[in-house]
């Protein structure tokens, strides 16, 4: 990485969302929309990148509103991760996204990086996919034509491939409460604490009434989520017999690489661990015992 940024870009910075969608509609695939920058200004700092705009949303205030009505939550597009943890709505209703949210990088990074930023990079290891996957989160898109909601398990179409029009921006996500006791539990692979992107991630969220759901991160192109694993533990009590079979489906439905942070085999071998981890967790979760929620489980 140069550490400067090398190419010269207008910058744009709307005061309302009618400003935002004349932007977008009039430089379209030129223009970068700007919030944090923890992902974008890396990329334009390394070339990867080189928009003839950058369009900075974060003084739009409808796009940083985090509201709970009840019955779902908003989070709007500026919404950072550390204002995700500081929320005790999160913390209380929504605790895998919660516990998701502090395995992102380093506090200072969260200042600034936001969950809408990081599902619009659509890097296959997002920490926050696994959560909104499990969550069945509704996605919020708008442009001139009006607004979109994309459910979340078909936002993403490869690695930084979204659905995402060349004049839509994303709006916030809608992320419904279950009124039911759950229990949940993010496990995340990394080389180091701190500031390193997951090696493998899993998602489990346990409603009761034996419902299982489970998604995955960073062994795939997308984030997704586990149908076969999910089929075969829904209905059914969890026992070592269980677990055994599902980490033998967790290998069918995941499709690791080998990369400078991991080998395909350690990821595979890693995966079927933290996802009998991730289930005990979350079933004692439920049930009122296990690990505080934010406790590293790997």
């Amino acid at each position: 990485m140069s550490g400067v940024i090398s190419h010269e870009f207008e910058y744009l910075k709307p005061k309302n969302l009618d400003e935002l969608v004349d932007f977008l509609t009039q430089y379209k695939t030129k223009a970068k929309i700007l919030s944090g920058g923890t992902d974008l200004i890396v990329r334009i700092k390394d070339g990867f990148e080189s928009p003839e705009v950058l369009i900075d949303i974060k003084g739009i205030g409808e796009l940083k509103e985090l509201k709970f009505n009840g019955n779902s939550l908003f989070i709007g597009a500026s919404v950072t991760f550390n204002e995700l943890i500081d929320s005790e709505v999160v913390r209380e209703r929504y605790p895998l996204l919660w516990e998701a949210s502090k395995s992102v990088a380093s506090t200072a990074i969260r200042n600034r990086a936001t969950l809408v930023g990081n599902i619009c990079s659509a890097v296959p290891s997002l920490d926050s996919g696994p959560a909104l996957l499990d969550y069945e989160a509704e996605v919020i898109l708008k442009s001139r034509n009006g607004e979109r909601k994309v459910n979340i398990n078909e936002f993403f179409l490869g690695p930084r491939k979204t659905v995402l029009k060349e004049d839509e921006f994303v709006y916030g996500v809608l992320i419904p409460f279950i009124n039911r006791k759950n229990g949940s539990a993010y496990v995340k692979l990394g080389r180091y604490n701190g500031e390193d992107l997951a090696q493998v991630g899993i998602g489990i969220l346990v409603v009761e009434g034996k419902e299982y759901r489970v998604a995955h991160c960073a062994v795939g192109p997308v984030a997704a989520r586990a149908r076969k694993v999910e089929q075969l533990l829904n209905g059914k009590d969890l026992n070592d017999s269980l677990i055994e079979e599902a980490k033998k489906l967790i290998v069918e439905e995941i499709s690791p690489i080998t990369d400078i942070r991991a080998t395909k085999e350690y990821r595979i071998h890693m995966a079927k661990i933290m996802l009998e981890r991730g289930l005990k967790a979350a079933v004692d979760r439920l049930n009122g015992k296990g690990p505080k929620y934010g406790e590293r489980l790997i």
